[in-house]
C-alpha cells in the first residue's frame, strides 16, 4: 500500500500547473503565449505590467514547466512549453464559463454588448472558405499572424483596421478572428466595418482553437 505522504508529494506536485496558473497577469500570458513567441518587453506590454513584474510571473510559469525561455543577444524570448499547456489554459477558461456565476457579467464590462454581433463556427468558416465567398481578416497584432494563421487570411491588425478599409475586397462578407472568445480586436473589428457598411462576422473563438482541431494554417516564420 502506497505511503501517504508520497502520495500527498505526488498531488502537490500535480496541482503545481493550476497554482502557477492562480493569478490573472499569468493567465493573460499564457493567453498571449498560445499566438507564438514574444519577448519580456512585448509580453510587459501586452499585459500593461512593467518588465520587472512579468519576468517576475515567467519565472513563476517556467519553474512550473508551463513555458521555456531562449536568449536571443539581450532578449530574452518565451514560448508555451507544448500544445499540452493551452489545452490546460482552454480547459481551464472553459470551466470558468460554465460555473463562475458573475463571468458573463465580467466579460460584458470589458467586451461590450455582443449580442448585435455575429458569429461564425469554425466548421462554418472552414466550410465557407472552400467556397471562396468570405474574406478571412486577422486582426492581431503583426508578430501573431506571422507566428501561425488561418491559412489565406488577410492581416491587418485592429489598430489599423480603419485606414486600410480599401484593402478588403468589396462585396464578400468578412469573418474577423483574434485570440480567443474573451479577446476584444475581434469585436472592435465587426462593429467598425458594420459601420462602414460591410457585412461581418466573428469567429466564435480565435487562431489557437482553430490550430488545435489542425484546420488549415499557415505561418510566416
Amino acid at each position: 500500500m502506497g505511503d501517504h505522504t508520497a502520495k500527498a508529494a505526488l498531488y502537490d506536485s500535480l496541482a503545481e500547473a493550476a497554482k502557477a496558473l492562480s493569478s490573472g497577469r499569468r493567465a493573460e500570458l499564457i493567453d498571449v503565449l498560445a499566438q507564438g513567441e514574444r519577448s519580456v518587453e512585448e509580453l510587459a506590454e501586452e499585459i500593461g505590467q512593467s518588465v520587472a513584474n512579468t519576468s517576475q510571473h515567467l519565472q513563476r510559469l517556467l519553474r512550473s514547466g508551463l513555458v521555456r525561455s531562449r536568449r536571443d543577444g539581450t532578449r530574452i524570448h518565451y514560448s508555451l512549453a507544448s500544445p499540452v499547456v493551452f489545452t490546460l489554459w482552454r480547459t481551464m477558461r472553459e470551466t470558468a464559463a460554465a460555473h463562475v456565476s458573475q463571468l458573463d457579467d465580467l466579460a460584458r464590462a470589458y467586451l461590450g454588448d455582443r449580442d448585435q454581433l455575429g458569429t461564425i463556427t469554425r466548421d462554418e468558416l472552414r466550410k465557407r472558405i472552400r467556397e471562396g465567398d468570405v474574406v478571412v481578416l486577422d486582426v492581431r497584432p503583426r508578430a501573431e499572424y506571422d507566428a501561425g494563421h488561418i491559412r489565406g487570411a488577410l492581416s491587418i491588425p485592429v489598430t489599423e483596421l480603419k485606414s486600410r478599409l480599401e484593402d478588403i475586397p468589396d462585396g464578400t462578407e468578412v469573418v474577423a478572428y483574434c485570440r480567443g472568445p474573451f479577446c476584444v480586436y475581434a469585436d472592435d473589428a465587426v462593429r467598425l466595418l458594420a459601420d462602414s457598411g460591410r457585412s461581418a462576422l466573428r469567429l466564435e473563438d480565435g487562431f489557437p482553437e482553430w490550430a488545435a482541431e489542425k484546420l488549415p494554417s499557415e505561418s510566416r516564420d
